[in-house]
């Protein structure tokens, strides 16, 4: 089999984890090489798969040339600066492979840049979708030049502007890269110190940035006393902040599906990940989207919202008045079933499977021309 080759960003969990589900549901038989600028964030992968570290396309190393910054980048890319060398190993290490190795197809997650490469080098690509405002040339030449988009999303959290045609060349699979087995409420409530009957509000923050602010989780636990409040994941300190007894902060852990089961509500932003935990663990869900490039997190924050399966707010609320209303309205707009209903049973071995008749599609043996004889035949 010719192999698939598969760009993977290295910023947050979601880009590692479900390229690591497509890996262990696509044949045994069919080589993958990934290339990210890390190899310590994926989950264990099956021997068919081969990891080359490339140069961050983003983060400098102290070589770059800083004198070119004058010049101006084409509205078809996004982070394109001249003088890095890092760029130019990891482009060169990326289609030197194109040129030896001579794959079926290249799996992009995510970069407009790498997206184009893999089609100025004539290989066919697909295109990882992702929320966001992207209507600019570089994501629109991304997309228009993929063989085929994959949403690991489900299709009702579509963007309204994705035309018939943009959804028709799309695989959407709810779920992607996350195990969305939800352990028992009360068994997890036992495996996380917490009594059967204490209300708990859970304030997540995912891999992909700093995480929420101290001082209105304060102003939240105070205005809700009678819940026990605990967070994960990174909280950004704030020297004015002033916390009630109510309030625990737990840092990162390695049980975040047991904290998500056993909340009452869950305050969280928007991440993929962390989106596809709470629709699968069905919890009453207030969305607060964090800051990301392109409103991607907003813009998804609005897909849930339009899909009935959370309670959206901008921001953290500001106020106690402002927090007795969200979580109020977070209570009482709950819809579990629709929740779950975005999540698919076997979703990477959809995706899997999408990418495989892709491919067989892609290098299907053309049909040979008909001769000039059959031809003046045919038309006789």
């Amino acid at each position: 089999m010719r192999p698939f080759g598969y760009f993977v960003h290295h910023q947050g969990r979601g880009h590692a984890e479900r390229c690591a589900a497509i890996a262990h549901a696509l044949p045994v038989d069919r080589p993958l090489t990934l290339f990210c600028a890390r190899d310590d964030i994926f989950p264990a992968l099956p021997p068919n798969v081969d990891i080359r570290r490339i140069p961050s396309l983003f983060e400098p190393s102290g070589a770059e040339q800083g004198s070119m910054d004058w010049v101006p980048t084409p509205q078809t890319l996004h982070c394109a600066p001249l003088g890095w060398p890092g760029i130019r190993t990891a482009m060169a290490t990326i289609s030197g492979w194109f040129d030896a190795a001579d794959p079926a197809l290249m799996i992009c997650d995510v970069s407009a840049e790498i997206a184009q490469l893999a089609r100025i080098c004539s290989v066919p690509h697909v295109k990882v979708l992702q929320h966001g405002n992207r209507t600019d040339p570089g994501h629109q030449s991304a997309y228009d030049g993929a063989a085929g988009l994959l949403a690991p999303f489900h299709a009702d959290l579509a963007q309204p502007e994705w035309d018939a045609g943009m959804r028709s060349r799309t695989c959407f699979a709810g779920g992607l890269g996350v195990d969305t087995r939800v352990p028992e409420r009360e068994v997890a409530r036992q495996r996380i110190g917490v009594a059967p009957e204490e209300e708990m509000i859970l304030v997540l923050s995912g891999g992909g940035g700093g995480g929420f602010a101290q001082a209105p989780l304060g102003v939240g636990a105070r205005a809700r006393p009678s819940a026990r409040w605990i967070t994960i994941g990174a909280v950004q300190r704030e020297w004015h902040a002033t916390e009630p007894a109510n309030i625990e902060h737990r840092g990162w852990v390695d049980n975040a599906a047991d904290h998500i089961a056993a909340a009452d509500l869950v305050i969280a932003s928007t991440g993929n990940t962390t989106c596809q935990q709470i629709l699968a663990a069905a919890r009453p869900w207030l969305a607060v989207p964090e800051w990301r490039y392109f409103d991607e997190q907003h813009r998804k924050a609005d897909a849930l919202a339009a899909a009935g399966v959370a309670t959206v707010r901008p921001h953290l609320p500001s106020s106690a008045q402002d927090w007795t209303a969200a979580i109020a309205e977070t209570l009482a707009a709950h819809a579990p079933i629709r929740q779950r209903a975005m999540i698919e049973d076997t979703p990477a071995d959809k995706a899997a499977l999408w990418l495989e008749v892709l491919a067989d599609r892609l290098w299907a043996p053309a049909c040979p021309a008909l001769p000039a004889s059959s031809m003046e035949t045919r038309t006789l």
